[in-house]
């Protein structure tokens, strides 16, 4: 059992803004607690770094095999002895975790079933639930625009009929499971700075218990 810390996860499609609101909410978190550590999944572990390539297109695969892929990932990012997820924890630390396994329910089901990507993280699952997940919906066509505006290269998800997708699995996904996780929706087609006040207030709810 992890100590007094809390887990947060911070989930979106691609082009969602999220790696910026964990930014933010990292920032605005940490003038109030400097136990607050910022994390991402992939990681930057042996595995992650591999799938990463796999990711970029350097380095064909099998959706099925990227799917075990992140599994073991996510296993090895909770679990390193020095800087893991439960490490950070016990030590008493807030964790924001720029996505986590809800991201392969949502990503890998348009590949193969759900109920088969949940039985691969079944074990991080029992390992560690989020004290909280936060999805910020973005609709794919702005998401979109936002990654082309931005840059001129694109990962294996970035297609428009992908993220369509993926946001229909995140929020069946999210249906599924919602007796059994705390999972919070953001409309993320607002102003930046209107979804980091949505988000912090959230978060600040969750740690004054």
């Amino acid at each position: 059992m992890a100590g007094t810390g809390k887990f947060i996860v911070i989930e979106g499609i691609d082009g969602s803004g999220k790696s910026t609101q964990v930014d933010r909410l990292y920032q605005r978190l940490k003038k109030e607690n400097p136990d607050v550590v910022s994390t991402f999944e992939p990681s930057e572990g042996v595995v992650g770094r591999l799938i990463r390539d796999m990711l970029n297109g350097s380095i064909a695969v099998d959706q099925r095999t990227l799917a075990a892929l992140f599994a073991a990932d996510r296993t090895d990012h909770l679990l390193a002895p020095e800087n893991g997820v439960m490490a950070m924890l016990d030590q008493g630390r807030v964790v924001l975790c720029d996505r986590y396994y809800f991201s392969s329910y949502a990503y890998h089901a348009r590949y193969m079933d759900m109920d088969q990507v949940i039985q691969m993280n079944a074990h991080n699952a029992q390992i560690l639930k989020p004290d909280l997940n936060i999805f910020i919906d973005v609709s794919p066509e702005v998401c979109l625009e936002r990654i082309s505006s931005s840059r001129s290269s694109f990962d294996i998800y970035e297609k428009i009929e992908v993220l369509k997708a993926v946001r229909e699995n995140y929020l069946l996904a999210f249906e599924r499971l919602k007796d059994n996780e705390h999972i919070i929706v953001i409309n993320g087609n607002d102003s930046l700075d209107a979804v980091e006040r949505s988000i912090y207030q959230k978060v600040r709810g969750l740690l004054q218990g």
